[in-house]
């Protein structure tokens, strides 16, 4: 009877049941849809014409849309010119130590000010949250001080070591693990003999792992694309990264268009790739890692 009623409604309507379901997502939904994504590969696609072709061409006017037959000649060029694919693997070590860093360390500090009562607690989580409004380039001359002083610079733990944390993952991390995990289920592992370490590590962080995920991506991709701090720690042409190789390929007169561009598609490629093999477990995990009102 259900069925026929709607059946007879969708009949008197006029319109076709799926019709009107269209018409309520509304059309011009999916022209902005289409239209921000179209916005949003633009740029890649732009840097691979122009990685493509030479400085000329990319310059006239009208702009040359159509990609050129000179990428993989340019990309031998990058090749020589500069060691970029030590570069890269340079910036993978990097980046993933970071990553991996930031999903730990930030999920176990987290857990500390969301779920452990020490004195100073709202105090000292107070003066994590107040760092994030500190401008990164404030923080570089201290920064530079202790690293000469440990005798770090041109090397990789200099970049890893200052990166393993942040102030805003802490805060994501506190806030998700708050909202999470309730306090019963820590005091009935804390009867059953479990101490602060194994409540962490068997409890808490395969509950919270879809969110330290998200935040470990979110490190990986911040310390691939830094250039500032690498550019002023590392000295050697076997130690840059990815980001300081391209600057690498550019003299102090002129830019070869052509020659930059090729290298940062290189050097775009395995984000490109990450994102294509975990885009949807970073989507689950931030859904997941939403805050709870």
């Amino acid at each position: 009877m259900t069925t026929t009623s709607a059946r007879s409604r969708a009949r008197s309507s006029g319109a076709p049941p799926r019709r009107r379901r269209i018409d309520r997502v509304r059309w011009w939904s999916y022209v902005l849809l289409v239209s921000a994504a179209i916005a949003s590969l633009f740029p890649l696609y732009w840097m691979f014409v122009v990685a493509t072709t030479d400085t000329a061409t990319a310059t006239q006017l009208p702009p040359e849309i159509v990609p050129g037959g000179n990428f993989f000649h340019l990309a031998g060029l990058v090749l020589s010119t500069v060691p970029f694919l030590q570069a890269m693997a340079n910036s993978l070590f990097v980046a993933t130590s970071i990553g991996v860093g930031h999903a730990l360390l930030c999920s176990l500090a987290g857990f500390a000010f969301a779920k452990l009562r020490f004195p100073g607690r709202n105090a000292l989580f107070l003066v994590v949250v107040l760092t994030m409004t500190v401008p990164t380039q404030l923080a570089i001359i201290p920064q530079y001080m202790i690293i000469s002083e440990l005798g770090w610079v041109d090397t990789l733990q200099a970049l890893v070591v200052p990166g393993l944390a942040s102030a805003f993952g802490i805060f994501w991390m506190r806030q998700h693990i708050s909202a999470t995990i309730t306090d019963e289920l820590l005091q009935a592992a804390r009867i059953d003999g479990a101490g602060t370490w194994q409540v962490f590590w068997r409890i808490v962080f395969p509950i919270v792992r879809p969110a330290a995920f998200v935040l470990g991506l979110f490190g990986f991709v911040t310390a691939w694309n830094d250039f500032l701090w690498p550019f002023i720690v590392l000295k050697s042409p076997e130690r840059y990264t990815a980001q300081i190789a391209i600057k690498a390929l550019q003299n102090s007169y002129d830019i070869d268009l052509g020659l930059a561009m090729s290298g940062s598609f290189l050097a775009t490629i395995p984000l490109v790739a990450l994102f294509a093999v975990v885009g949807r477990r970073m989507v689950a995990g931030i859904l997941d890692g939403a805050f709870k009102g």
